[in-house]
């Protein structure tokens, strides 16, 4: 089989290189023309579980209670914000805010309706409030509301009085809703037990394209419009009157998008620029910079052609992607160069046709080997269940074959268009780092096992104190827009991520003895007719005292900041009526009574009469120390059944922090059965390769010792798992068994020549060990690019990589051999 695949590979590639250019010319073009398709998404989309049976409740919620994604703007003003020159700073800011386009509605602190602010009943407040526009407020009583109010405090103004907010609702794709639900419905069905039939197989195919077509728009509409905002702010901002910071995420999505475009632009450069000097320097001749170099471009183009042509969106999990097909495909062409330097180096006089021919030859199968190695590592992360994370693998498993066949195709036909070079002395030199190694792993034997077993235990110590969190703030610099803008919001207006807990009650019972406050609430509210709907009895004593008790446990919570309910409203309305409390007919029949724009505001986002529930909306102080979201949900849901006497069929925990949570608890769980399918399968990869389960345990230690160092470096840094740090491990297994496996072979090959293990472990140490020096040095220095990106889990996952690299190549140049000299893993031994 494998001489037959020998035959044909030289006939069709060897023999004829000029075709096989050609061939590989227009497959390049072919797949180009999906460069214009490339794309990238930053939504919500691209961080949640498609399967998650909370995001689908989610989505319901917001669709009942028509809650709607909003920009904030927050205005710290110089002087005091209630300042005759600040309002009309607000005033004149919000008014040119409202005419931009895709903008729909404003909302300041000069349109909310001042309810308190003149002595007068219920009734009169409600339809005759009074707001900043007006010359007769009274800016002390608007300060007290606004300032501690049940609603307005940490949502319009904040508590110390120093900054206040200004919400911008973007219109919204005319479209985009309906197709949402449609196409989530479907995917939720898809993941089901059940799941889809072939109509709905049909309808989901259907529907994804327009789908996405509507998405594409409203990102756009929505950037225009930000970019809009912006310009306007920019301008208020040289007034010297007031800090402008813009937040929510409308705009966390754009500028994440912009961000990425950014990180694939220069860790695509970057890696350009540092591949060239790496080979100029290590190599010092013009072809091993070139041809390395063209493999390494037509590897990456070919990639970003096939993405758009599949339509793969690159998302902040995979923006690094470009960057890891550079560097794998830096990697296995070095190796190639070092193989033929080699050949050259001790045969002289072949021909440029055999030195190619054994530089194929003898590292098609490790090469192919490492490959398969480190595509199992990638491929592993398809069982996260985490759509970009699945999508990342594929890409890379994918991207993986393509480096190989590019590797074994482009280079070798290359390569044998040119005239061989001259010999240089250099060539045969020693290494000096790695003969340093060999002969400090012959002599301090010992030394080595030691250190590698105290680097382990250090390791699974560090490994207890990992904890997976998802502080959103501190994903960004602090001299960007959007750190500044979350901080400020989330310290002064309330916190940011937001959470909701939905209260469920049985079918509505009236209550009895409504009749005699009757001609109470008629003297209050005029005339009042039976409409005999659901709202004539749907608020209880049993209800109300609920949403009291809630609201005000969630309220008293360090980390929660503004809580928003119907007893938020309540309470300004029972400090119109004197203090007291309304009884339930009073509530109902006020409730039918309220002007339709004052209860769409403020009753209408927080119950649903229809359903029975009542909601109330929560947000986090996302930047607290110490905050730990998944202990904190489960506290609150253990609270209210241990403490409020809620049954679990009573509440609903929904909202992003819950989605979020979702999908770190799903990566950490599948973490676990991440790593262990990478170490079953790359030991299958080596029993496949070496039968031997001794050379098996030898290959893998090195590399397992390598994930639990820097998986304990975490824990002992306190360095949360997060969506770009929890694949380190599985990662950095895949990719250093690579150097392990090119050792291993090369020591099986040379062995039966030399006849001493010391010898030849000297030999492929001044050999081999030299590519995979090369080779780390590539990755390593290729992954510290990563550290210019604006997304901090993005830097840590390109320091924490490099350091797995180095910790794993010292491993394999001292730990692995010195597993080889005790167990005499080889026949030959």
């Amino acid at each position: 089989m494998i001489e037959t695949l020998n035959s044909i590979y030289e006939k069709t590639i060897l023999a004829r290189p000029v075709v096989t250019l050609f061939f590989l010319s227009l497959i390049l073009i072919v797949f180009s023309a999906g460069l214009r398709d490339f794309k990238i998404d930053a939504s919500t989309d691209a961080l949640l579980l498609e399967s998650d049976k909370d995001l689908r409740s989610f989505r319901e919620m917001s669709m009942r209670y028509k809650t709607r994604e909003f920009m904030f703007i927050a205005v710290a003003p110089t002087t005091d914000i209630l300042s005759e020159e600040n309002i009309d700073f607000v005033k004149r800011l919000r008014d040119e805010l409202a005419g931009v386009t895709n903008v729909y509605d404003v909302i300041s602190m000069l349109d909310v309706p001042l309810l308190t602010n003149k002595p007068g009943t219920l009734a009169e407040a409600a339809t005759n409030f009074q707001t900043l526009r007006l010359a007769t407020v009274d800016i002390e009583k608007a300060r007290v509301e606004l300032t501690e109010g049940p609603v307005y405090k940490d949502l319009i103004a904040s508590a110390d009085g120093t900054v206040t907010a200004i919400q911008l609702f973007l219109d919204e794709h005319p479209q985009l809703p309906r197709l949402r639900k449609i196409r989530d419905s479907l995917l939720y069905q898809k993941h089901s037990e059940t799941g889809l039939s072939a109509e709905q197989k049909i309808e989901l195919s259907t529907i994804e394209p327009d789908y996405q077509q509507s998405k594409l728009e409203a990102e756009e509409n929505a950037h225009n419009a930000i970019g809009e905002i912006r310009g306007i702010l920019q301008r208020y901002e040289q007034e010297g009157t007031a800090r402008l910071y813009l937040g929510g995420l409308p705009m966390i999505t754009d500028d994440l998008i912009s961000f990425i475009g950014r990180d694939l632009i220069i860790f695509g450069s970057g890696v350009f620029i540092f591949l060239i000097i790496m080979l100029s320097v290590i190599f010092r001749e013009v072809r091993w910079v070139i041809l390395p170099f063209a493999s390494c471009i037509y590897s990456g183009t070919l990639m970003l052609g096939l993405l758009g042509l599949l339509g793969w969106k690159v998302t902040i999990i995979s923006s690094n992607f470009l960057a890891l097909i550079l560097i794998i495909s830096m990697s296995m062409n070095i190796h190639l160069v070092v193989r033929y330097r080699e050949l050259y180096r001790d045969h002289p006089n072949a021909s440029q046709l055999d030195l190619v021919r054994l530089t194929v030859q003898n590292m098609a199968r490790p090469c192919f080997y490492t490959a398969i190695t480190t595509i199992i590592a990638f491929a592993s992360l398809v069982i996260s269940g985490i759509r970009p994370v699945i999508d990342f693998g594929w890409m890379m498993t994918i991207g993986l074959v393509v480096v190989f066949l590019t590797s074994f195709t482009l280079f070798p036909s290359l390569l044998l268009l040119t005239k061989k070079a001259t010999l240089k002395k250099a060539d045969g030199n020693t290494y000096p780092l790695t003969a340093v190694l060999s002969r400090f792993t012959e002599n301090h034997g010992k030394t080595v096992l030691f250190v590698s077993f105290c680097v382990g235990v250090a390791g699974l110590t560090g490994m207890k104190k990992l904890e997976v969190e998802n502080s959103f703030i501190s994903y960004f610099h602090e001299d960007t827009e959007i750190y500044q803008g979350l901080k400020l919001i989330d310290e002064k207006l309330g916190g940011t991520t937001p959470l909701d807990i939905i209260l469920k009650f049985p079918e509505t019972i009236p209550e009895s003895d409504f009749g005699s406050e009757e001609d109470d609430l008629a003297a209050l509210f005029g005339d009042m007719s039976d409409q005999g709907d659901k709202a004539d009895s749907w608020f209880t004593t049993h209800k109300i005292d609920r949403i009291k008790a809630v609201h005000d446990y969630l309220e008293q919570r360090p980390e929660i900041g503004k809580v928003l309910s119907l007893a938020s409203g309540l309470r300004v309305a029972e400090e119109l009526n004197g203090g007291n409390e309304f009884t339930p007919f009073e509530l109902n029949i006020l409730y039918k009574r309220m002007p339709a724009a004052v209860r769409a505001t403020s009753i209408d986002p927080y119950i649903s009469i229809y359903d029975d529930e009542a909601r109330i909306a929560v947000r986090i102080f996302d930047s607290m120390p110490d905050l730990r979201r998944n202990e904190l949900l489960k506290e609150i849901q253990s609270d209210l059944e241990t403490v409020l006497g809620l049954s679990s069929k009573e509440y609903q925990i929904t909202g992003l922090l819950v989605l979020y949570n979702n999908v770190l608890q799903t990566l950490f769980n599948s973490q676990i059965l991440t790593l262990g399918a990478v170490m079953l399968g790359i030991m299958a990869m080596l029993l496949i390769l070496f039968w031997s389960v001794k050379v098996a345990i030898v290959g893998i230690l090195p590399n397992a010792l390598a994930a639990t160092a820097i998986l304990g470096l975490m824990g002992w840094m306190a360095i949360p798992l997060d969506i770009m740090t929890i694949t380190i491990a599985a990662i950095t297994v895949g990719i250093a068994v690579d150097d392990c496996i090119h050792y291993l072979y090369r020591y099986k090959t040379e062995l039966p020549t030399l006849k001493d293990p010391v010898k030849t472990m000297h030999y492929c140490h001044d050999n081999i060990a030299r590519a995979a020096l090369y080779t780390t040095l590539t990755i390593t220095i290729g992954f510290s690019i990563l550290l210019w990106s604006n997304f901090i889990p993005t830097i840590l996952f390109g320091i924490l990589t490099s350091i797995a690299m180095i910790v794993a190549l010292l491993a394999a140049l001292t730990l692995m051999p010195k597993l080889i000299l005790m167990l005499k893993p080889f026949p030959s031994d």
